[in-house]
C-alpha cells in the first residue's frame, strides 16, 4: 500500500488517487473474493457522521470574515498594544494568527486570512521576508489546537472523543505555543536589530479596540457556548455563521448579501475536497484493520507490554512524519484507528492524546519537504519554496519542544478540560 501510493504521488497525481487506489489494489490481490464496494460502503460510512456537519459551517464562517474586515481589524486591535516593545510586531503576528484561528479552526484558512495583511508589514517593519512567512506559518498551526479545530472535529469523530472536552483541552497547548513564539521573537529581534515602533496612544488604542471589540465575540460563542453547555459543536458552529453574517454584513457592511452566494459555493469545494479525502480515508483505514495490518506491524515496533512514554513517542514521530508528505485530515483518518486502542491499553487519556495527535499534524503541516501549509504560503505570497521554508527550523525545533512538553505534563491540556466539566 505505502509503494502503490508514493509510485503515484511522485507521478504527480491528486492525493485522492493514491488513497484509494493503494486499498483497491490490495483488496484485488490479496481478497479476490470480497466485493470492492464494500470500499464504498466505508467511504459513505465516513462522511455521514452528523459531528462532521460542523466543519463546513465553520469554514463558512471563517470565509466570511476572510472575505469582510475581520482579519484587518483584529491585527490592528493587537498591534496598538505591542508594536512598541521589542518583538512587537513579530508578537502581533502571533497573537493575531492565535485569534483568528480561534474564529477559523484551519491553519490554510488562517495562512490565506492573516498572511496577505501581515506579510507586507513584517517586511517593512525591518523582519527578512524569509522569517516573516515562516512566523505567518507556524503560529497559524495554533488553530489546529485551539476551538474550533478541524482536526480535533476529526480525531474526535474517529475516536468517539467528545469534541467539545478536545476542544478545552487544546487551549492551553495554544497559549503554550503562543508564549514560546512571542519569547523567540523577543530575542530574534533583539539580536537582529530590528528597530522598535513608536508606541500607540490611548486614543488610538481605544479606537483600534472599539473596532475589534465584535470580533472576540467569536471565541466567546464556540467556547464559551460550549463550556455552557448552551450549544453542541454542531450548534456552535451554526451560530458562528450567524454572528459572522451579521457582522460583516449588517455592523461592518464590508460585504454585501449579494456575495454570499460565492462564499457558499467557495465553501462547499473546499469542503468538497475535505469530504472525498475523510471518506477515501476512511476506506483506507478500513482495509488496514481487515488486512490485520496492526496485528502484523505494531508488535514489532511497541513489544508485548508497551510504555505510555512509548506508545506516545511513536504516534507521535509517526503523525509528524506522516504529516509531513500527506494532508493532516488524510493522516488523522488513516492512522488514528491504528494506533489508538495501544494507546489507551497503556493508559493515555483519549483527550490527552487527542491533543498530541492534533499537534502533530499541525506540526507536519507546516514542515519541509511538503507540508501543506507550506504550499499555501507559495500561493498566497507568491515567493519560490525555498525562500518559503528557509527560516522554519527554529519554529519546528520550538514545537517540537511544546509536543514534548504536552507528552510529559498532559496537565497542559487536562487542567482546563477537568476544570470545565468537573474531572
Amino acid at each position: 500500500m505505502i509503494t502503490i501510493m508514493i509510485v503515484l504521488l511522485l507521478l504527480g497525481l491528486p492525493m485522492m488517487v493514491p488513497i484509494i487506489a493503494a486499498p483497491v489494489a490490495i483488496l484485488k490481490i490479496y481478497f479476490a473474493k470480497i466485493n470492492v464496494f464494500l470500499l464504498i460502503q466505508q467511504m459513505i460510512s465516513g462522511v455521514r457522521l452528523m459531528s462532521l456537519i460542523a466543519i463546513p459551517m465553520f469554514l463558512f464562517a471563517a470565509g466570511i470574515m476572510t472575505k469582510g474586515e475581520t482579519a484587518n481589524r483584529l491585527i490592528d486591535f493587537v498591534l496598538s498594544f505591542i508594536r512598541h516593545i521589542r518583538g512587537g510586531a513579530a508578537i502581533a503576528t502571533s497573537s493575531a494568527c492565535t485569534l483568528f484561528g480561534s474564529i477559523s479552526g484551519s491553519t490554510q484558512a488562517t495562512v490565506a486570512a492573516m498572511g496577505r495583511p501581515l506579510l507586507p508589514r513584517l517586511i517593512e517593519g525591518g523582519y527578512s521576508s524569509s522569517y516573516a512567512m515562516a512566523l505567518i506559518i507556524n503560529a497559524s498551526d495554533i488553530a489546529l489546537l485551539i476551538p474550533p479545530s478541524i482536526g480535533m472535529i476529526v480525531y474526535g469523530v474517529i475516536s468517539g472523543t467528545s469534541v467539545g472536552e478536545l476542544f478545552i483541552a487544546g487551549i492551553g497547548p495554544g497559549i503554550m505555543i503562543f508564549a514560546l513564539f512571542a519569547i523567540y521573537s523577543f530575542v530574534h529581534s533583539r539580536y537582529h536589530g530590528i528597530r522598535q515602533e513608536p508606541k500607540a496612544s490611548w486614543t488610538e488604542r481605544g479606537r483600534a479596540m472599539r473596532r475589534a471589540l465584535p470580533t472576540l465575540g467569536f471565541p466567546v460563542i464556540v467556547i464559551g457556548g460550549i463550556y455552557a453547555g448552551l450549544f453542541s459543536p454542531n450548534e456552535a458552529a451554526g451560530a458562528s455563521i450567524l454572528y459572522a453574517f451579521i457582522l460583516e454584513v449588517m455592523v461592518y457592511k464590508s460585504l454585501k448579501i449579494s456575495e454570499m452566494p460565492k462564499i457558499a459555493l467557495e465553501t462547499g469545494l473546499i469542503t468538497a475536497v475535505v469530504f472525498v479525502l475523510i471518506g477515501m480515508g476512511a476506506a483506507f483505514s478500513w482495509m488496514v484493520t481487515f488486512a490485520r495490518i496492526p496485528d502484523m506491524v505494531l508488535p514489532s515496533i511497541l513489544g508485548t507490554d508497551p510504555s505510555r512514554l512509548q506508545v506516545l513517542f511513536t504516534i507521535t514521530v509517526a503523525y509528524f512524519v506522516a504529516c509531513m508528505f500527506v494532508d493532516n485530515i488524510v493522516v488523522i483518518m488513516v492512522l488514528t484507528p491504528v494506533l489508538f486502542p495501544p494507546a489507551i491499553a497503556a493508559g493515555v487519556d483519549p483527550v490527552a492524546l487527542g491533543v498530541i495527535i492534533t499537534l502533530q499534524a499541525a506540526i507536519g503541516s507546516a514542515t519541509p519537504p511538503m507540508g501543506c501549509d507550506i504550499f499555501t504560503a507559495i500561493a498566497i505570497f507568491r515567493r519560490p519554496y525555498f525562500e518559503v521554508i528557509r527560516a522554519t527550523p527554529p519554529f519546528i525545533i520550538i514545537l517540537l519542544i511544546a509536543s514534548v512538553s504536552v507528552i510529559f505534563f498532559p496537565e497542559i491540556g487536562l487542567f482546563l478540560r477537568d476544570l470545565a466539566y468537573g474531572y
